[in-house]
């Protein structure tokens, strides 16, 4: 099968009262994101990156916020479901790379566990995909702290 590349995109609002998940870990924060499910911005990313990447529809086709079952899911469960659907076709995952867009908190300390986490959800090793952040300068809604969002690019085979 040929290479084939995917992009994906997500935002949420921060707010209160909520906790903050990023790439499947709970990180201490004054807010949280907010969404349907636990809102992890880059497993959103990277579940619409495998997706496009294999030519699929987007993650709002598999895991709609209209549906009961995915109300408050850890976004692990999505990456498990991403990754079952795509061995059902024969496609393989080579890596994985994610961008947080984000004022604060730092996430140098947790990206370690987000590595392993979501590289065990896929079946991938933690070398193949890559979390990283970074700051929008004081511009727009994450540079206002209004909430963050997370771009994520997927090879696969």
């Amino acid at each position: 099968m040929a290479i084939r590349i995917g992009i994906g995109y997500d935002a949420h609002r921060l707010v209160r009262g909520r906790r903050l998940v990023l790439g499947g870990v709970v990180i201490p924060h004054a807010k949280g994101l907010l969404g349907h499910s636990d809102a992890d911005v880059i497993i959103h990313a990277a579940v619409d990156a495998l997706l496009g990447a294999a030519g699929l529809p987007d993650i709002g086709t598999y895991f709609s916020d209209k549906d009961r079952r995915w109300k408050g899911a850890p976004g692990g469960i999505f990456l498990k479901e991403t990754a079952k659907i795509l061995r059902a076709k024969k496609i393989r995952i080579v890596n994985l790379d994610c961008v947080l867009l984000s004022e604060a908190p730092k996430i140098a300390p947790y990206v370690a566990e987000m590595k392993k986490r979501v590289a065990g959800a896929l079946r991938i090793p933690p070398s193949a995909v890559g979390i990283k952040a970074s700051t929008n300068e004081g511009m727009g809604f994450a540079g206002r702290r209004e909430g963050m969002a997370a771009v994520a690019v997927a090879l696969v085979r």
